[in-house]
């Protein structure tokens, strides 16, 4: 493909309209709204975002992860590995900014805000509910960090279900866990013909949001 082939893709938005009136008086209960119409619509991985974050040098970092609650329809929660880059990253800088992209319904969600760890308890209720392939992962991997070979890996994998083969579930490792981003901005965008897309924006104001249209 050429440049001018790729700069000429584009697809025209018209399937649905966002207006002031649509929405809920907090950016969380209406962000579960679309999540729930994104999970009806059976769209791949409706759960999946960008997590970015900053580095002690300015330089932004972004991944995908994915979104595992809404604790009292006030934040978002996700698990991770607390050595990995956007752990250290984390700890370092607490905020961060989720993207959400929903082709299938033309709609991105846009979240901004800052970042406090889970309760252990969330966590470790959490991590021991999951396949035990993955906590022998958790377990197993050094998220981010240099390692040898597929083998070296694998061999720990191996090392790590010898060590807990007669425990079900695991234990969870103290390196592993939560984290709830507490939102200071929301922006639903819905695509709209001419890309004069609706956008709409919460932002916090002491203990009310104020809402705003933006232009596209």
């Amino acid at each position: 493909m050429t440049d001018q082939e790729l700069a000429d893709l584009r697809q025209s938005y018209s399937q649905r309209t966002l207006s002031e009136a649509d929405v809920r008086p907090a950016p969380v209960p209406q962000f579960r709204a679309w999540l729930d119409e994104a999970l009806a619509a059976h769209l791949d991985e409706p759960t999946a975002m960008t997590v970015s974050t900053v580095g002690p040098d300015g330089q932004p970092s972004a991944r995908v992860v994915l979104l595992k609650g809404l604790p009292d329809d006030a934040t978002f929660l996700f698990y991770t590995n607390y050595d990995s880059r956007k752990g250290q990253e984390l700890a370092a800088q607490p905020r961060a900014a989720l993207t959400f992209f929903w082709p299938g319904l033309e709609r991105q969600v846009r979240v901004e805000g800052r970042i406090e760890k889970a309760p252990e308890t969330m966590s470790t209720e959490y991590f021991q509910s999951r396949p035990r392939g993955s906590q022998v992962g958790a377990w197993a991997s050094p998220q981010s960090q240099p390692i040898a070979s597929r083998e070296a890996l694998e061999s720990r994998e191996h090392e790590v279900e010898e060590r807990f083969a007669e425990q079900d579930p695991l234990p969870r490792p103290s390196h592993w866990g939560g984290y709830l981003l507490h939102p200071m901005r929301v922006e639903f965008w819905q695509g709209r013909p001419s890309r004069l897309h609706d956008r709409i924006v919460y932002e916090q104001v002491g203990d009310t949001w104020r809402l705003s249209r933006l232009a596209p």
